[in-house]
């Protein structure tokens, strides 16, 4: 993949000139849609920092056959230790290997027969938000869309696209009320469309965001889905769009009622604890990291949803009974919310 150039402000647009004059395309409206949605929860986040609080930066790249992205960054906040909201726009190659990490049923579907190298295109919104206080969880989220560019169906890559994404919460202490008002408004987009899709994506969630080798998932979850192509374009257009639309409400009133709850250095401890799971988990099994390594993309946009402090401590153990020892049986044992 061809390496970003830095550009001092974003241009209107990263598809390429002949897509770029089809503005009611699925790409240009998903562009147009993450575009949106990033001003929309940088502003907000901002507004919760309060005046004289951080502020985003802003990189903005293009690369030369086509593509580019915006990552923004809030780092050292009075409420946000650190929060990304990233977008970007990517045409690339993915090698065989990147194409069986992607798409694991089309690999095996093609019966052992290996695809070459697949073009593609891929367009998304990503973002992580780390807070300060321990009791205001963290959360996580993205959206994107994905096509293979091959003229026709191909050996071993048949020609595809699909959509993908989620939003999901990890607090470091379980608060009922914030879990089940978080999980209420995941429910509300999904029932909108399909009363499947809640107790469908809920489970997905819990299953994808699994650290096999602690035997937990790394947070109470949401909403999680991948290669979605079972219905047409334009519902699933909308269906990632109200998604991405639900985060702040989803949210925000969880911040606004925990960010100035008075901790201790022993809760902290605990938050850091717990934020070395997701450093674990994000390393060693996110598909989006893995694929990203893989392609050769933007190392500083791939591992921003890194918080930037962790903890690990040797053989920690925790007493029965305690709030820190809920939040893990929650995190071994996953609940119905509501």
């Amino acid at each position: 993949m061809e390496k970003e150039t830095p550009e001092p402000e974003a241009p209107a647009t990263f598809l390429r000139d002949d897509e770029a004059a089809s503005p009611d395309s699925p790409r240009a409206r998903f562009e147009r849609m993450i575009r949106r949605v990033q001003a929309d929860v940088c502003a907000k986040l901002e507004a919760v920092e309060g005046g004289g609080g951080a502020q985003f930066g802003e990189d903005a790249w293009t690369r030369p056959g086509g593509g580019g992205g915006i990552s923004r960054v809030l780092q050292g906040g009075r409420v946000f230790e650190k929060a990304a909201v990233n977008v970007s726009v990517v045409y690339g190659v993915m090698p065989p290997e990147a194409y069986r990490a992607a798409r694991p049923e089309a690999a095996a579907a093609a019966g052992g027969e290996k695809a070459g190298p697949v073009p593609f295109f891929a367009a998304g919104l990503s973002s992580v938000i780390h807070p300060v206080n321990p009791f205001a969880p963290t959360m996580h989220f993205n959206y994107r869309y994905f096509e293979t560019e091959v003229p026709k169906d191909s050996p071993g890559a048949p020609r595809q696209w699909w959509f993908g994404g989620g939003t999901d919460l990890t607090p470091s202490y379980i608060i009922e009320d914030d879990v089940k008002h978080f999980h209420a408004v995941q429910k509300q987009v999904c029932d909108n469309f399909d009363p499947s899709f809640y107790p469908r994506f809920k489970k997905w969630c819990d299953d994808y965001f699994y650290i096999k080798h602690r035997g937990e998932r790394r947070g109470v979850g949401g909403i999680f889905f991948d290669d979605l192509n079972d219905y047409d374009q334009e519902t699933l257009l909308r269906f990632t769009t109200e998604c991405a639309d639900s985060v702040l409400p989803a949210y925000i009133p969880i911040i606004e009622r925990r960010k100035d709850t008075p901790f201790t250095e022993e809760h902290k401890a605990w938050q850091q604890l717990r934020r070395g799971r997701y450093v674990e988990f994000n390393l060693v099994y996110d598909r989006g990291t893995t694929f990203g390594l893989k392609t050769g993309g933007r190392i500083e946009s791939i591992l921003v949803s890194l918080p930037l402090t962790a903890r690990w401590e040797y053989d920690h153990k925790l007493e029965a009974g305690t709030e820190e020892w809920k939040l893990l049986d929650t995190c071994i044992n996953p609940k119905e919310w509501i």
